[in-house]
């Protein structure tokens, strides 16, 4: 019997405990333990008893419902991919009776990756309801808006008679500018940005609003590469070049496995000597079919692909090995820069890594330079990434501030960072010699370093005349064509020797005057 009880309670809690999740419904629990003895006797009290506190546990520590994570009602009511697809194909089927065309635009936030990891699902949901609200007002009753996985928007112009790319790209202007208005959250502004890509009906690759909507996320794509605020519209290159870039993406692991990727070097030095101070490790990839391939093409597609991790330890390893090789000819190089990428420095072993890495080529910290983008240091909030900077500049390794004038960092994140070295970026160098807006911008950046006690190295020296205004503006150290160009470790070892004995006869010139 008690057996018997036992069983119809269990069932019963459970077909029903999910009101036990409700707080309110506990008060009922004395007159459910009254019914119990009256018609089932003292068996079923003792057994309320033992079962109702777990339960009441159990239930209330189940995930909340699907209702309790709702989306906003503004984004609940928008179409969806398989919704808006079907739209697309009516007006395909329909335009060559009516005449009229359609075009379809696909908006991609730029950063959403970082307004996820800096602000938190509850701040993304925020975004996109208040950008769904605009993008809205922006169109026409007849246009119809989806929400596509990953955080993005799809639209589909309701069909008329003419159709302009001119006006395709207005409207993109207005949909940009609609996204642009901050997002007010905690009292505070969210300021982000989207990149457009759109397609006409009458560029589709075929007849489908499913070829459609792909071809406009492939120029939304392409638009987010070039980005951020960009617009692009589709055409049939595009879709040949993301092919490629696929093939790309699906060689990158076997690349990074059998050594295809390795660093060429690039030679930094003093502005006013000459002396070699260091060179930079940049990636390259000798595809075995394809040569070379630059850069450009293919480290977006490691950033894509979440490997950067994987990228910066062959990089790291080849930049060690290239430092040891020359203290084994002899050519006394002092330091060698490595690029850290944000991911990398998320990693909470970073740190623990590199140590490891020194210790096994039996290398000083000081002589590697760690290379980090302003943005990170101007955008971090991440507390494992200052840990990190800090931690490596206790090693004694160098932080150098990579393309620095682009990301808007304070002074106090120069100092927070014990940051050693600014890199300027190569777009205030260009023309330096003869615009004087660009003189007056980099000789404030060193104003500031020196007053700061911070060493400085322009990016990007091409010319003969950028080298000389950089020496009379008090520039450090440069980097850049007009020095070398980035080149094979079998390389460096000639034109190390090669440097510094065009150097000895420099001097020994001057000497004799």
């Amino acid at each position: 019997m008690v057996s018997g009880i036992l069983s119809r309670m269990i069932s019963w809690f459970f077909k029903f405990g999910f009101w036990l999740r409700r707080p309110e419904v506990l008060i009922f629990a004395p007159a459910v333990a009254l019914c119990s003895f009256w018609f089932l006797g003292e068996e079923s009290l003792i057994l309320l008893a033992l079962l109702l506190p777990t339960v009441v546990v159990v239930t209330w520590q189940r995930p909340p419902t699907p209702e309790a994570a709702r989306l906003p009602d503004v984004l609940e009511g928008l179409s969806l991919r398989s919704q808006i697809i079907g739209s697309l194909d009516k007006i395909l089927q329909d335009a060559p009776i009516s005449g009229r065309s359609s075009a379809c635009f696909v908006l991609q936030f730029d950063d959403s990756d970082r307004l996820l990891t800096r602000f938190g699902r509850a701040a993304q949901v925020e975004v996109l309801a208040r950008s769904a609200e605009r993008i809205c007002a922006v169109l026409r009753a007849g246009d119809v808006v989806a929400r596509l996985e990953g955080g993005g928007f799809a639209v589909a112009l309701a069909p008329v008679r003419r159709l302009e790319l001119e006006a395709l790209v207005q409207l993109a202007s207005r949909l940009q500018s609609a996204v642009s208005v901050p997002v007010n959250l905690d009292a505070s502004k969210l300021y982000v940005t989207c990149s457009i890509g759109f397609c006409h009906s009458v560029n589709a690759p075929d007849l489908s609003g499913a070829s459609l909507l792909n071809a406009a996320q492939i120029a939304a794509d392409e638009a987010r590469r070039r980005g951020p605020n960009a617009i692009r519209a589709y055409s049939a290159d595009m879709a040949r070049s993301r092919a490629i870039r696929e093939s790309l993406r699906a060689d990158l692991e076997r690349a990074l496995e059998e050594g295809q990727i390795r660093p060429h070097f690039q030679p930094q030095t003093e502005t006013f000597s000459g002396e070699i101070t260091g060179f930079e490790a940049l990636a390259r990839w000798y595809h075995p079919e394809k040569g070379l391939i630059p850069p450009a093409e293919f480290l977006p597609l490691i950033e894509d692909a979440g490997m950067e991790d994987r990228l910066g330890e062959v990089i790291l390893y080849h930049a060690l090995m290239a430092l040891a090789a020359w203290d084994k000819a002899g050519l006394k190089i002092p330091t060698v820069a490595v690029n850290f990428s944000a991911q990398e420095l998320r990693n909470p072993r970073l740190a623990e890594r590199l140590k490891w890495e020194l210790d096994r080529f039996d290398l000083e910290p000081k002589r590697l330079s760690v290379e980090i983008l302003e943005t990170v240091v101007a955008e971090t909030a991440n507390d494992v990434v200052v840990a990190n900077i800090a931690a490596l500049a206790r090693m004694g390794c160098g932080i150098d501030l990579d393309d620095f004038g682009t990301g808007h960092a304070s002074i106090t994140a120069l100092r927070r960072f014990a940051v050693r070295r600014i890199k300027i970026d190569r777009s205030f160098i260009t023309r330096l010699d003869s615009d004087r807006d660009q003189q007056k911008m980099v000789s404030a950046i060193l104003s500031m370093a020196e007053r700061l006690g911070l060493a400085t190295l322009a990016e990007g020296v091409e010319t003969p005349g950028e080298h000389e205004m950089l020496a009379q503006l008090g520039c450090s150290h440069i980097q850049g064509f007009g020095i070398a160009r980035p080149m094979p470790l079998d390389e460096t070892m000639d034109w190390i020797p090669r440097h510094r004995g065009h150097l000895s006869k420099v001097k020994s010139l001057a000497a004799h005057r």
